[in-house]
């Protein structure tokens, strides 16, 4: 099964905004809405506790998300890797692909051959968490962006098995799960925003918004130095950078080059080259 090729594209933000994907988990569970325009907060509740339950559309805000989290102490006791079953037999148990082969399949730039057995082999993939392109499936891992064990802390001890399962193939949000590279992956292993981010630097404010977002819609805590490290993140990400550099000389004529994948214009090569004379830029 390949569903939207670029389903996890999220828009460039500003002053810390970003697309949420947040659930009313259960009918009694609501949460308060921010008038923010530029964050839209939507996804049906899990499958298993509301079939059918229609989407709730809403703003919210980076800040106002985090706000939401509820604070507590974690939890490991009686954590076991094996109560979250995966992967199973993914959104179409009729295709012969499991979760995780779908979601390296819609994750996908490029559309990779499928061979028997729902094999992806060479296609091409960006791996968010350190901004590298990937060209054969067998370099990706299919990560939790809140990892098994800090589920587990922060609610998930809890849970039955249905939940767990259902958290951990869940693909009603395109922010529970993500492929990147097996090095990047187990860099990451269980740790929260405290304990450390991504190397790609330009992408920790949308890390912080996607870690946030399953939170949010799984119903789970955030203790005290993850959450003060996600307003960070997100501190960071609304405070425009000071420049104190000079302009180039008038002599100079810049040539533009394109955009990068989150829409910011890249530094013009004549420019670049002229600052490094100078001794502005590496």
């Amino acid at each position: 099964m390949i569903k939207n090729l670029m389903r996890r594209g999220l828009p460039a933000f500003a002053f810390a905004a970003l697309p949420l994907l947040t659930t009313t988990a259960s009918p009694a569970t609501a949460y308060p809405v921010a008038p923010v325009a530029e964050v839209s907060v939507a996804s049906p509740a899990p499958a298993y506790l509301a079939a059918g339950a229609p989407a709730a559309l809403a703003p919210l805000a980076l800040f106002d998300a985090i706000d939401l989290l509820p604070v507590a102490d974690e939890q490991r006791e009686g954590y076991k890797r094996d109560l979250y079953k995966h992967w199973n037999k993914g959104m179409n148990a009729t295709d012969g692909c499991d979760t995780r082969r779908e979601v390296i399949l819609s994750e996908a730039r490029q559309a990779p051959a499928v061979a028997a057995g729902c094999k992806p082999s060479r296609g091409v993939w960006l791996s968010l968490y350190d901004d590298v392109t990937v060209t054969d499936a067998a370099g990706l891992d299919v990560d939790h962006f809140v990892p098994l064990a800090e589920v587990h802390d922060s609610g998930g001890y809890g849970w039955n098995a249905a939940r767990r399962e259902a958290y951990a193939n869940d693909q009603a949000s395109p922010l529970t799960l993500i492929a990147v590279t097996a090095k990047s992956n187990r860099s990451k292993a269980d740790k929260d925003p405290a304990q450390g981010l991504p190397p790609a630097g330009g992408y920790h404010c949308e890390y912080a918004a996607q870690w946030t977002a399953p939170k949010l819609r799984w119903n789970l805590a955030a203790d005290d130095a993850e959450r003060q490290a996600l307003l960070g993140v997100a501190e960071d990400a609304r405070t425009p950078p000071s420049s104190t550099k000079p302009p180039p000389p008038k002599a100079v004529r810049p040539v533009g080059r394109p955009a990068d994948r989150f829409g910011r214009p890249r530094t013009p090569l004549d420019e670049r080259e002229v600052r490094r004379v100078q001794g502005l830029a590496p």
